[in-house]
């Protein structure tokens, strides 16, 4: 009997309650076994009182010490960090360790256990070690306590935790090393009622200690002892099974030949098997219910995963005692596991029995009752959970088909088109076993026989058809053949099957493929054949492609050269069937580009080819699709391909169609000219279509040669003049002349030009330019979104950009659109992408669109801003222009906002202070517009108010936390805001606020990204726009003012900014620091005085500019020019001379050295209770000024109106002292942390590299 020094203990983790599954059956089965909760001991069996046993005297007495009768040794016993260093390093045969330790048993138990005990303690990461005295004379509750003390508190880390290969060997070895102790006993100490009993007392301790360290390590110590003792129980029961066997033949034989005495050893051996089975069970059960019971539900994943882990193991071993639903309950409610990690233990365990079909029969009520959840699993948020989950479905469809339903296989099946591919494959491994598995022998042996159709994949292609066409999802074939192909590869590949159901017609009495079947198997065929040419997964799956290992190359050519083999001759006669089909001529031709071209020539299969040529000539005649007439065009591409000795004979071919095409072209062309309005159909449709054709191979084929652009310009300029141009004709012959310009510039770039073919190509690129942009007023739509897209597109090729890396000689080809061009883009973005859903319906006339034209709707708006915004972008279109873009972030965040967040990140890596200009210029426009619609009295707390407002918040957020990298642009900022504020004088009088006043409370979005020393030079840059009736007003109209004033004045104490030193302070620092008193003035130097004294000449000298223009009108009829925003400027020599230029443009400006972040502005409760007496009495007013003015620390110069030598000066003096920490940031408003930060300033990258948006 195994006797425990530990009262029953409570479950370290919670007791469950609110969890969905529930734990009262491990509580009865306690109660089962005779154990009363809190009246015995934990770890005593389970199995009571058997018969043939006598009762054991327990190695412990009563009161938890030692016997008396243990020899009492003076020493400590051997090294305690003996089997731990030797179980750590790993070198020593682990049998030849267990062996020694075993003989120092037989010669003292108690100095043996004391060093396999400190081995345990020391397992566990514990430095303390357990003398002889306390092992002795303690109970083991007091030394674990004891143990406890010994813990290193500054390190969480444990053996079993440490990362590196030393300590995944150490598990390995550690659990290793339980394994051979119990191995190597099992035949003799194991059953002296002292080893294994004070062992279990002490890991029953343990695992539940509160440390964690001391938990696990016990867990797993148990977990791998149970798992021995397993081994040792099923060796028993075998051995005693065979005992038995002997003794019932010894017995049945007759009574002259029945040996007594062998009788009599049989019964005592088999008596004795049974008390060492019964020992055995005792103390598997004081494990079980004295340690798994309570630790399968831990609160570290771990722990929990270790104990799903072995019970597993212990049902596969030794199934007769433990699969059964008592021990399986246990597994089914961890399914319901809060980590995925155990989750998945689960399932592998359940995995390795569901295997064996020969255990179902005991796993059937397991199966009914947790079938459910199984599959549940198969949607685990965790895809290695997902993917066990579907396998495990697997095998309980392969152990027995009825377990499943039709409802849980169909929700595995739609998995083979999940994007994951691990889920995806072990879908398509159930779909497989489900469907395309043959289980009847001979009616499989009889099929084999057969070819073709007739062949056994022929009703299973059959099958994957239906499959296919009943999931719905027509433009996924490829996933679905992906999914496949690890699992179905002789179904895929076998496409003479495939070919045969296409061309042949149906034996009697079967079933005919139907026009959606054959377009389905078509397009399967098509993507099998793109799986074995390329043997990679279809893009979306896998993160791309690997270097294939020499047996998938071999397979990969095989795979090629079959193909090629099969379908070479088949695919005329396909096509010759399928010609009139759009749908499946446009899917055959995808398989030319999978062939090896080769095999035409070195097969002598030229009449192939030809037969080839010809069927795809046929198709070009027969149709107009794009998506048809783009794969003919491709086909040719790939057959007219240099490194192949065919493609002359396919020049010759595609020579001959242009030819024909190109004079067909013309005269339809004359035809349409010459009637002009009186044209018919016909004569539309005869120049549409062939223009079509030529449209399609001259985006993949040079036809300058045939000069396409001539006739293509004379239809465009048709349309303009009479207006009168189908739109269809329109968006080909533009697109057409796109193909044929491109195709000029590729010819020139590659070869030397002359003088005469640069001049000639200008002139029709800027023929062309003119054209399209006439285009952009017409009234087809279709036909103004190609016109734009092709406008962007020719002036982001023939930008500065061209002459680029050595191609000066290009410098003729270089356009740079006018301000006219400029407006007109910008118009039409405005008008055509910043559209409400309703004004989009109305224009679809009416029709009703489903979601898919929406999506799509949606996608050729994206392209048409991304178009427009690459042009700001680099530098080809001004601007200014953007902050008709940038003013619509907050209304289309949900349709643009990437494109305009990434916009916003491009332009300010151009240029920082003209994109701060462009920033404020578009709040501007927007509070123009507010003022337009509700007049001058705003309403401060109106929803459209509090937009703008949250506008400038996110802009201001963009701005980073770099202040001095970004300190002109904000200054900047600033300055054109006040300006704009006060540019306007009320009509009514002096004594009244100005129109725009309001504002300033926008711009108190920016203060926080202030310098503090910039703060003071905004604030005296706004004083000089007051009056000192201004000053002194507290009515709510001037409250924009106060506010912004406030949000100017804040922080000049509490939030400073030691250039010289690079230390920063926060408040409570600053509070500490004015409590000592301001350093002594002697200490700045003369430098700085003349710095700051400069600030006071220059402020009170400064006449007011003149007021920035800003355009008031967005609409497309009545909008200013975005290039004029500069012109907007106001000219700053009437009151700075030479300051604004050196601003704008001084490199030294451009500050590379690191600046702490601003203390954001105090909360909004704090700034709406400040004193306004502030800006009210004079006596505060200049004492605030002399705060200013008296500041120790070193002022910089005027960021708005500094001169360049004065700045390359600081620069110098700073640029060896500025090391500023950054402290972590602290949210300015508590509205900030309530709303998600779309516009984070972190996902702004600032690299050089280009536009890295993924729709461009």
């Amino acid at each position: 009997m195994i006797n425990s020094d530990f009262p029953m203990l409570q479950d370290s983790s919670n007791d469950g309650q609110g969890d969905t599954v529930s734990l009262s059956m491990s509580v009865s089965e306690l109660d089962d076994s005779g154990e009363g909760k809190g009246k015995k001991k934990r770890g005593r069996p389970g199995k009571q009182g058997v018969a043939s046993k006598k009762a054991r005297r327990s190695p412990v007495d009563k009161g938890g010490r030692r016997p008396n009768g243990v020899a009492h040794l003076n020493g400590e016993g051997t090294d305690p960090s003996t089997l731990f260093e030797v179980v750590k390093q790993g070198k020593s045969a682990m049998q030849s360790v267990i062996d020694d330790w075993i003989e120092s048993y037989k010669q003292d138990r108690d100095l043996a256990l004391l060093d396999l005990i400190n081995f345990f303690i020391h397992c566990s990461g514990c430095k303390g070690t357990v003398r002889i005295e306390m092992f002795r004379n303690m109970q083991n509750a007091e030394i674990i306590r004891k143990m406890t003390e010994e813990f290193d508190e500054d390190s969480g880390d444990y053996p079993l935790t440490m990362a590196g290969p030393q300590w995944k060997k150490f598990r390995y070895n550690f659990c290793e090393f339980i394994m051979v102790l119990i191995r190597q006993c099992q035949y003799s100490i194991i059953y002296d009622e002292y080893m294994m009993d004070t062992v279990i007392s002490l890991l029953t301790g343990l695992s539940d200690s509160q440390v964690r360290a001391f938990r696990h390590t016990s867990t797993l110590a148990a977990m791998k002892l149970m798992t021995a003792l397993v081994n040792v129980a099923l060796n028993l029961s075998i051995n005693q099974d065979n005992t038995q066997r002997q003794y019932e033949a010894e017995r049945n034989k007759v009574a002259g030949k029945r040996a007594n005495e062998k009788l009599e050893m049989l019964l005592e051996k088999r008596k004795e098997l049974q008390e060492n089975q019964d020992e055995i069970e005792n103390m598997m059960n004081s494990i079980f219910k004295g340690i798994f019971v309570h630790r399968y539900r831990d609160a570290i994943a771990e722990i929990r995963a270790i104990c799903i882990e072995e019970i597993g193991v212990w049902m596969k071993l030794y199934s007769d005692a433990f699969l059964n639903d008592s021990y399986l309950k246990y597994v089914g409610w961890t399914l319901h596991d809060r980590q995925g990690e155990v989750r998945l233990k689960c399932l592998k365990a359940l995995q390795t029995l569901y295997t064996n079909r020969e255990l179902f029969p005991k796993l059937e009520l397991f199966t009914n009752r947790f079938k459910d959840r199984i599959v549940s699993m198969t949607l685990d948020k965790e895809y290695d959970v997902a993917v066990e989950a579907i396998r495990l479905v697997t095998l309980i469809l392969h152990v027995s088909e009825d377990a499943l339903s039709n409802e849980d296989c169909e929700n595995v099946y739609h998995l083979v088109y999940s994007a994951h591919r691990p889920v995806a494959v072990a879908a398509g491994e159930f779909l497989h076993r489900k469907l395309f598995s043959r289980h009847d022998p001979q009616a499989e042996e009889a099929l084999a026989k057969r070819r073709g159709r007739n062949s056994p994949n022929g009703n299973l292609i059959r099958m994957l058809v239906l499959f296919f066409l009943e999931s719905e999802l027509h433009e996924h074939a490829a996933y679905l053949v992906d999914s496949l192909w690890d699992s179905s590869q002789d179904l895929l590949k076998d496409w003479d099957c495939m070919v045969e159901l296409l061309l042949e017609d149906p034996v009697q009495g079967e079933e005919v493929l139907g026009d959606r079947h054959e377009g389905a198997l078509i397009e399967l065929m098509v993507c099998t054949i793109r799986q074995a040419a390329e043997a990679h997964p279809p893009v979306g799956r896998g993160t791309g492609k690997r270097v294939l290992t020499a047996k998938e190359k071999k397979t990969q050519i095989d795979d090629k050269n079959r193909l090629t083999e099969h379908l070479i001759v088949a695919l005329p006669m396909l096509l010759s069937k399928y010609q009139a089909d759009a749908e499946k001529v446009a899917n055959l031709l995808q398989i030319p580009q999978y062939f090896d071209l080769e095999v035409y020539s070195s097969g002598r299969m030229e009449k192939h080819l030809d037969a080839l040529l010809k069927q795809i000539r046929v198709v070009v005649e027969k149709h107009a699709e794009m998506e048809v007439l783009e794969a003919c065009s491709k086909t040719y591409s790939i057959l007219c391909s240099e490194e192949y000795t065919i493609m002359n004979r396919v020049d010759i071919a595609r020579s001959q169609l242009i030819d024909e095409l190109t004079d067909r072209f013309s005269h339809s062309v004359e035809d349409l000219l010459q009637e002009g309005d009186e044209a018919d159909d016909d004569d539309i449709y005869n120049v549409l279509s062939t223009l079509k054709k030529l449209t399609a191979f001259h985006n993949a084929h040079d036809l300058t040669k045939w000069d396409l652009f001539k006739n293509c310009y004379r239809l465009l300029k048709m349309g303009i003049e009479q207006g009168s141009m189908p739109e269809q004709i329109a968006v080909q012959a533009l697109q057409c002349s796109h193909y044929s310009i491109l195709w000029q510039l590729v010819k020139i770039t590659e070869g030397c030009p002359s003088k005469d073919d640069l001049v000639a190509l200008r002139r029709v690129v800027k023929s062309f330019l003119a054209v399209c942009q006439q285009c952009l007023s017409n009234v087809n739509t279709p036909v103004k979104e190609q016109a734009f897209m092709l406008l962007c597109d020719l002036l982001m090729i023939f930008s500065h950009q061209l002459v680029s890396g050595g191609r000066e000689a290009l410098q003729p080809l270089v356009f740079n659109p006018d301000s006219t061009l400029q407006n007109e883009l910008l118009n039409f973005v405005l008008d055509h992408v910043f559209i409400d859903q309703d004004d989009e319906n109305q224009s679809m006339e009416g029709d009703e669109e489903d979601e898919a034209n929406k999506i799509e709707a949606l996608h050729k708006r994206r392209n048409l801003l991304a178009a427009f915004s690459k042009l700001i972008i680099y530098d080809i279109v001004d601007m200014p222009a953007a902050a008709d873009i940038f003013k619509q972030y907050m209304k289309y965040y949900n349709d643009y906002g990437d494109i305009i967040k990434e916009t916003l990140s491009k332009t300010r890596q151009m240029d920082k202070i003209q994109c701060a200009k462009t920033l404020i210029l578009s709040l501007q426009q927007l509070f123009n517009e507010l003022i337009q619609d509700q007049g001058p009295n705003l309403d401060r707390t109106s929803s459209h108010v509090s937009g703008i407002k949250e506008l400038a918040r996110r802009f201001a957020l963009t701005f980073g936390l770099d202040q001095i990298k970004t300190r002109e642009a904000v200054a900047t900022l600033h300055k054109d805001g006040i300006e704009f504020a006060f540019k306007v004088p009320n009509p009514k009088g002096p004594e009244y606020p100005p129109p725009n006043l309001a504002f300033l409370e926008v711009l108190c979005e920016f203060s926080s990204k202030l310098l503090r020393q910039d703060k003071k030079t905004v604030h005296s840059y706004l004083e000089k726009f007051m009056t000192e009736y201004m000053m002194e007003r507290r009515e709510d109209v001037w409250l924009p003012l106060i506010a912004y004033r406030n949000s100017l004045l804040t922080g000049g104490d509490d939030d400073r900014l030691s250039v010289t030193t690079g230390t920063s302070s926060t408040s409570k620092a600053s509070t500490v620091r004015s409590k000592r008193g301001r350093p002594p003035q002697h200490k700045r130097r003369p430098e700085e005085e003349s710095v700051e004294g400069s600030w006071v000449v220059r402020n009170d000298t400064l006449q007011t500019p003149g007021g920035l223009h800003t355009p008031q009108l967005t609409s497309t009829v009545l909008r200013e020019n975005p290039r004029q925003a500069a012109d907007h400027i106001p000219d700053q020599d009437s009151s700075e001379p030479g300051s604004e230029p050196d601003y704008m443009h001084n490199p030294q400006m451009q500050m590379s050295w690191l600046d702490q972040q601003k203390m954001e502005e105090v909360n909004r409760k704090e700034r709406g209770g400040m004193n306004y007496m502030k800006s009210r009495s004079g006596g505060v007013r200049q004492q605030v000024r002399g705060l200013m003015e008296d500041d120790a620390e070193p002022i910089f110069e005027d960021v708005m109106m500094s001169s360049r030598g004065q700045l390359e000066d600081m620069n110098e003096e700073f640029e060896d002292t500025m090391v500023i920490d950054l402290p972590a940031s602290r949210n300015r408003r508590e509205r900030a942390e309530l709303r998600p930060d779309f516009f984070d300033s972190t996902a702004i990258m600032e690299d050089d590299s280009g536009f890295g948006m993924q729709m461009f």
